[in-house]
């Protein structure tokens, strides 16, 4: 559910403190990283293979 769908004060409050939680996490990785993260399906193939303890060779 996203910020503008949620049904109550309360619950779109909740939802824009996650997505800024989210970006400060994102940035703080792409910091630690040194590079920017993929974004979209680039990054969805990058966890999958991740996950998959596959890496770039």
């Amino acid at each position: 559910m996203g910020m503008k769908e949620a049904q109550s004060k309360k619950g779109q409050e909740s939802a824009e403190r996650v997505h800024r939680e989210a970006m400060k996490e994102e940035r703080r990785t792409e910091a630690r990283k040194g590079s920017d993260l993929k974004k979209g399906g680039e990054r969805f193939e990058e966890r999958a293979m991740s996950s998959d303890r596959r890496g770039k060779d």
